[in-house]
Parts: structure tokens; C-alpha cells; sequence
């Protein structure tokens, strides 16, 4: 069975923001060991995974547009609820994102520490519901709303 370029896609972003998720998990775990070369780099991957995936999705949502979730029910209004505080937290985390990635790069930690408290529960949120979307709208709807 060969996968159309529209099912690769969303995939792949689904992907990137695993990727996020893991290296947000691994840049905390360096820095609770103050490693905080091996933090930054780890923290710098899960930034390019983040900024990568959201140049893809908006190609992806310039291209295909919005995708319908199927059906109806209980399923449909728990993927709502996680898509609308997906995308809510994921405007406010973007400003968050670069003020935090400002003060580390210059240098201003005790100002990093004190946005990152709040930053990096939320990008966690974002990466995870990301992922958590896309296996909603592509795997859990096709099979409990095949098309008729």
C-alpha cells in the first residue's frame, strides 16, 4: 500500500513534536545534573524540532487546510477540548519559547529559570497533545467513524 504525500505529512509533524517531547525530557534531566552544555544542546534540538514542525504545519494547512474531525460523540468532544488547548497554548508558548531561549543564549539564567518554570510545563503540553491530535484525527476517527 503506498501512503499519499497528505497521510505522510501529518505524520511527520506528529513526529517532530515527539521529538520535542524527548528532548525537552532529556534537556531537564541534563540540567537537574547540571550539565548545562549537554542541557543547551539538548534544548536547542527540541527548539529545531519545535520551529521545524511548525514550517510544516503551516505548509500542511496552506495546502490541505483544516482537517474535519468525523462523527460524533464523546471521542469527537475530548478532540476538540485538546485540540482548542493544543492551539491555545501553543500561541502564548511561542513568545514564552523565545524570551526563555533570549535570557539563555545571553547569558541572564536567573530570568531564563524564572520563565522556564512555567514555559517548560507547557511545551511539554503542546509537544504531547500534538502528538495526541494527530493520533485522534488519523487513527482513533477512521475506525470508530469509517466512511460510509
Amino acid at each position: 500500500m503506498t501512503m499519499t504525500w497528505e497521510q505522510v505529512h501529518p505524520a511527520i509533524n506528529a513526529c517532530l513534536n515527539l521529538t520535542c517531547f524527548v528532548f525537552l525530557i532529556l534537556g531537564r534531566v541534563a540540567i537537574a545534573r547540571r550539565d548545562v552544555a549537554l542541557h543547551r544542546r539538548r534544548m536547542l534540538t527540541a527548539f529545531t524540532a519545535s520551529t521545524v514542525f511548525l514550517v510544516s504545519y503551516l505548509i500542511r494547512f496552506a495546502t490541505t487546510g483544516a482537517h474535519k474531525y468525523p462523527g460524533e460523540g464523546i471521542d469527537k468532544t475530548i478532540y476538540l477540548i485538546t485540540l482548542f488547548s493544543h492551539m491555545v497554548l501553543a500561541v502564548v508558548l511561542v513568545p514564552l519559547v523565545v524570551q526563555a531561549l533570549r535570557f539563555a543564549l545571553g547569558g541572564a539564567y536567573d530570568r531564563h529559570m524564572r520563565v522556564v518554570r512555567f514555559t517548560w510545563p507547557i511545551w511539554m503540553y503542546v509537544s504531547v497533545t500534538g502528538v495526541l491530535v494527530y493520533l485522534m484525527l488519523y487513527h482513533l476517527a477512521p475506525v470508530l467513524h469509517p466512511p460510509t
